[in-house]
């Protein structure tokens, strides 16, 4: 039988010598959750920005999509752990990345409390550095201007009305803080410092209420033995992994991560991915040594659900959350979301 040549539509990608990139292979039932096509990615690091009174100034990473204007931002919170170097500008590739090739621009600072500037644990402010943390963030926005003038490539591209902030562990807590959440200080002062132009935000495995089920880790320290969220109003999305249990830190396990979207008022959402632990599936850096629940699939899943999450709180009328939730009702092994 003589085979019959079948002529096929040119790919004007292929026909220029650009070709998209393709997905990791391992990333399973997470392709199921809608994402539009990524675009190459630039990265800036590091940005030294001076600041008054700080130990040291503030390093910066700026990654952004090469392609696009009007592109919203998100400020990204690390927090601690026992790496070298993810707990600064250098980590959580696995999410930046992809957020960048998604249309936002992410600034990563390397706040006091990173492995990588070694301050003794006497220092003023330290081990937390907590206050310190949250100005780099307000830091970082009153400055946009001389970030662009650092880095060309992102200049003139920004829309500043669209921010959003993203923490991860203690960094949930720098977060929750620019969005609204509590503490009272060691002389018994209520801090509330919500910064308006935050917009939207992401808590990863954050910390969550006060109380006596505080461990050793956190009783010791007002910011986090005092924290609550009934004036955290600014919509966020909670992702808790269902295994997430550290006894140093809390005696309830999994639900203490959930706290800031249990004791807040809406609107807010909460993910929870069934297996997951505090690394959440491997969001800190790729392949990382403190990762003890390393999969793929979960990080893709947060990678995704995170990216349509912002877009449809930031874009009124983006249909990308909803058609997230949807897709990802069919995965109910996975996990659930629930929204207030």
């Amino acid at each position: 039988m003589q085979s019959k040549n079948v002529a096929s539509t040119p790919d004007p990608k292929k026909e220029t010598g650009i070709q998209l990139g393709r997905d990791h292979v391992r990333i399973g039932r997470a392709a199921n959750i809608p994402v539009p096509a990524a675009t190459p990615v630039v990265a800036v690091s590091p940005v030294v920005l001076p600041v008054p009174g700080r130990l040291v100034d503030l390093q910066i990473k700026v990654s952004a999509p090469t392609t696009g204007r009007d592109l919203p931002l998100i400020l990204l919170s690390h927090g601690g752990g026992t790496t070298n170097y993810l707990s600064s500008l250098h980590g959580f590739s696995p999410v930046v990345d992809f957020w960048a090739a998604h249309g936002f621009v992410v600034i990563q600072p390397t706040h006091l409390t990173s492995k990588s500037l070694g301050f003794d644990p006497t220092t003023p402010g330290a081990p937390l550095f907590w206050r310190s943390r949250i100005e780099d963030m307000n830091h970082i926005l009153d400055h946009l201007d001389v970030i662009e003038e650092a880095v060309p490539e992102i200049k003139g591209r920004l829309d500043r009305s669209r921010v959003a902030v993203v923490g991860h562990s203690f960094g949930g807590h720098t977060a929750s803080m620019l969005l609204g959440a509590q503490c009272t200080d060691d002389d018994g002062t209520v801090v509330y410092l919500p910064d308006t132009r935050i917009k939207a935000g992401v808590l990863l495995a954050s910390t969550g209420a006060g109380g006596d089920h505080l461990g050793p880790a956190a009783a010791h320290h007002a910011c986090l033995r005092t924290a609550r969220f009934d004036q955290m109003t600014t919509p966020t999305l909670v992702v808790v992994g269902d295994k997430d249990n550290e006894p140093q830190l809390t005696s309830r396990g999994a639900s203490y991560h959930a706290d800031p979207y249990v004791f807040s008022p809406g609107p807010k959402s909460l993910l929870m991915l069934f297996g997951g632990e505090h690394m959440l599936g491997g969001i800190t850096g790729y392949d990382a040594v403190e990762t003890t629940d390393e999969n793929p699939e979960r990080a893709a899943m947060i990678q995704r659900l995170t990216l349509a999450y912002l877009r449809s709180t930031l874009y009124s009328g983006d249909p990308a959350w909803s058609e997230a939730c949807v897709a990802f009702s069919d995965l109910k092994d996975l996990g659930h979301i629930e929204s207030k």
